[in-house]
């Protein structure tokens, strides 16, 4: 690989300099392997920000609708995967340099100066959500450009060179559809396979160029990700002129539920913040949050170094070490931090060594 072992790197801005069909195979794999941290990199906001929620009520829209949205993110990181084994490249996971870092840039140098922080669920954490899930062609906003979903496109228009690289290899199935009718993770065994995955992740992402609206929902007239995170951040539903058909975000309330106070985690963790180092007990907690992290990252990496039609189990196992980081994350979020009371722990989120 060509440094792809490196969230910080630039390498995302290095590949989409280059032109489509100066794309070598190796760049191809360099370039899935940096879309799986991309995707990685977005369920560690979201789930804090979801699991500092108080409420838990699936008919609560705000809560519902970021449950639904990270279970898409799961699926298309599992897509993306699949792409990665289907052209003979290794996914890579659990390593030291490919895990997120936050407070910190997504990886690549997508979105350039956009800080990715973890915290509870307010207007401003939900602003950032959007500014993650930034449309290509926005609906609100002229294009720049620099956007997830660009370099989705520069992907779709490559694979076509490397069609002839797709095969059955460690595939892995899994099915999400109850959470849409886009998000059950399927083999890559096919260009057309591939294109509709790529089509899957940028519209439930951004929507269209036409409509706001997630073309693969997992509820009638659910929004695209981008759309959902901005009703949040501007406490107003967003709703079509139907004189000049533009869309705006001035309809009804969007009221936040209540949430726990989870403040800004540091980097690196509680233990290096002067003021705010844990008691033993709040240390303990901590670390038994990493440990189910770092277990998820195990499973996930083990199921898609194993043969096709293997790897499902290892994904309920992963699954299941969420459900525990759920448990522990909550047990941290109920803890007020020594040096500012006003405020709660949150989750880290941190790499850490298993027995």
């Amino acid at each position: 690989m060509t440094g792809v072992l490196d969230f910080e790197s630039a390498e995302i801005v290095r590949l989409m300099n280059i032109a489509e069909d100066d794309w070598t195979e190796q760049e191809l794999k360099d370039a899935l392997q940096r879309a799986i941290m991309l995707e990685l990199s977005t369920i560690p906001p979201y789930a804090t920000a979801l699991w500092s929620i108080t409420t838990r009520d699936d008919k609560e829209p705000v809560f519902h609708g970021i449950k639904e949205i990270i279970f898409d993110e799961m699926s298309h990181f599992g897509l993306v995967c699949n792409m990665l084994t289907a052209i003979g490249g290794d996914v890579v996971l659990n390593d030291p340099l490919t895990v997120p870092k936050y407070p910190g840039e997504l990886p690549g140098g997508v979105n350039p100066g956009l800080e990715v922080f973890l915290s509870g669920l307010s207007r401003d954490s939900a602003a950032l959500f959007a500014a993650i899930e930034k449309p290509e062609h926005p609906l609100a906003f002229a294009p720049d450009g620099n956007t997830i979903g660009a370099f989705y496109t520069r992907i779709a228009k490559v694979f076509p060179t490397f069609e002839g690289l797709i095969h059955d290899r460690n595939q892995v199935t899994f099915n999400l559809s109850s959470h849409g009718t886009g998000n059950d993770i399927v083999p890559m065994t096919s260009l057309d396979a591939v294109l509709h995955a790529i089509e899957i992740i940028k519209a439930q992402g951004e929507g269209t160029e036409a409509s706001p609206e997630n073309p693969f929902p997992g509820r009638p007239d659910e929004l695209a990700h981008y759309y959902v995170f901005m009703e949040i951040a501007k406490g107003k539903k967003l709703v079509q002129d139907p004189v000049t058909g533009k869309f705006d975000f001035n309809g009804a309330e969007v009221p936040l539920p209540p949430t726990a106070p989870v403040g800004r985690v540091p980097r690196g963790g509680w233990a290096g913040d002067p003021g705010n180092a844990p008691d033993p007990n709040t240390a303990k907690d901590l670390h038994e949050f990493n440990v189910h992290y770092s277990t998820m990252l195990d499973k996930l990496q083990h199921a898609w170094s194993v043969p096709t039609g293997q790897g499902g189990a290892f994904i309920g196992q992963a699954i299941g070490q969420m459900g525990a980081m759920r448990t522990s994350a909550r047990k941290v979020n109920a803890v007020k931090l020594p040096a500012d009371p006003r405020f709660t722990y949150g989750p880290e989120w941190l790499l850490v060594p298993l027995p």
